[in-house]
């Protein structure tokens, strides 16, 4: 979610979907079934007759998305480790190409390629920005290879060529709005990143404000990068909304915050929501910044479990007592855990035997149990509203009490329908 400042203004979200509509080989079609992916899809150079198989890890590790992306890098590589430790995968020995999307989706989209062709992994890991992903989406289904996408995002997707281990929308963006109306929330300003993921996400809030009495005040988008939000928050200061449902992504976040501040608006004046804001985030913006502020996700640092102990406790021993874990790392580690599960449950590295066996495949995540969906490649994830504490960490302020089957096209909701 691109290698300078300069280049962080990325593909216009009308563009990208043309662009995937002309090109994209396995895309949910508007019957709501997947075409199948190309026919004519490069053979398989994964080599499985030795004692090792490969995986690719492909992350912004430069770029305005290293603030967010390095920490999935980070946990993607413990969980090789202790897979690894336990014997690997079908006995296989886990060694791992990495690659820097350098937060520019073309990037990606030509490190997705490389890692396939010429790495000959057997399944990448990885993307953040739905922009990134959307460019690596061809590519995968041309080249009939597995991606594991760990970060939430607008859902209106599903395709046989990715895993999404992210919450899609009725588990994170329906949820926090669920939980501002509950509140008495009764007018929203919309703030956000200018690409695709902000761009839908606020077609889907804006026809949830409609069906709820909800009225929007004002939306507005900056380039990803961005560092000036004097003009913004002026905005937002004036509409004098009842809350700001932010999806600003990466260091954005941290002018933004600052902004908000200093023009006197905080969680009293005017509570913000955001989607894309986790632990690790929170100290590149500073606590005294975003202390109260409310955030929707589906993890949190603060979960109390014998496996959310383990975890925390294994990444703080790998990369220093003052980390911190998050959401899209506990999604990346979870599906490392996951692409094992199916595979030896379908005792194959074959792309075709893992999509066969995927459904029904579990783990018992930091975030708790999740499942996945052998339909929509999504899975099943428990919804959290957290308060950023003073201590930086963010702490549980509703649950929806067990996981949320994933509905990426947000089916089971009248007011959403055609969004699609």
């Amino acid at each position: 979610m691109t290698p300078s400042r300069a280049s962080t203004r990325l593909l216009p979200a009308a563009a990208i979907t043309l662009a995937l509509v002309l090109s994209a080989c396995g895309a949910r079609t508007d019957s709501g079934e997947t075409d199948g992916g190309s026919s004519a899809a490069a053979e398989s150079c994964v080599d499985t007759s030795g004692d090792s198989v490969k995986i690719g890890f492909l992350n912004s590790l430069s770029g305005t998305m290293a603030i967010s992306e390095q920490t999935v890098h980070d946990s993607l590589q413990l969980a090789a480790e202790e897979i690894n430790a336990d014997g690997g995968v079908l006995g296989k020995e886990l060694v791992i190409v990495s690659e820097d999307g350098a937060s520019e989706p073309t990037t990606f989209a030509e490190k997705a390629e490389k890692l396939i062709t010429s790495d000959c992994v057997a399944a990448v890991f990885g993307g953040w920005t739905s922009a990134s992903r959307k460019a690596m989406l061809p590519v995968f289904e041309s080249q009939d290879s597995l991606l594991f996408y760990p970060v939430q995002y607008e859902g209106l997707e599903s395709s046989p060529n990715i895993f999404y281990t992210g919450a899609t929308t009725n588990q994170q963006i329906v949820p926090g709005l669920d939980y501002l109306k509950e509140q008495g929330v009764e007018s929203i300003f919309l703030v956000g990143s200018d690409y695709v993921f902000p761009r839908t996400a606020n077609k889907i809030i804006n026809a949830y404000a409609e069906a709820n009495d909800i009225e929007v005040l004002g939306e507005e988008y900056a380039p990803l990068g961005h560092t000036d939000f004097s003009t913004i928050v002026n905005k937002v200061n004036s509409a004098d909304a009842d809350a700001v449902f932010n999806t600003l992504n990466g260091d954005s976040n941290v002018a933004f915050f600052k902004e908000y501040k200093n023009v006197g608006l905080g969680p009293d004046e005017m509570p913000v929501v955001s989607v894309s804001i986790a632990e690790e985030e929170v100290g590149g913006i500073g606590v005294e910044n975003v202390e109260g502020q409310l955030t929707a996700w589906n993890y949190y640092q603060t979960i109390d479990s014998p496996e959310n102990a383990t975890f925390v406790e294994a990444f703080k021993a790998k990369y220093g007592e003052d980390r911190v874990t998050s959401d899209p790392m506990e999604a990346a580690y979870t599906s490392l855990y996951l692409w094992k599960g199916m595979v030896e449950k379908a005792e194959s590295f074959d792309v075709a035997d893992v999509q066969e066996a995927a459904g029904g495949v579990s783990f018992d995540a930091p975030e708790g149990s999740v499942t996945v969906n052998g339909d929509n490649h999504h899975i099943a994830k428990t919804a959290l509203i957290g308060k950023i504490g003073a201590d930086g960490l963010i702490h549980t302020e509703w649950s929806s009490g067990e996981p949320i089957e994933p509905d990426p096209y947000l089916e089971g909701y009248d007011w959403a329908e055609g969004l699609s």
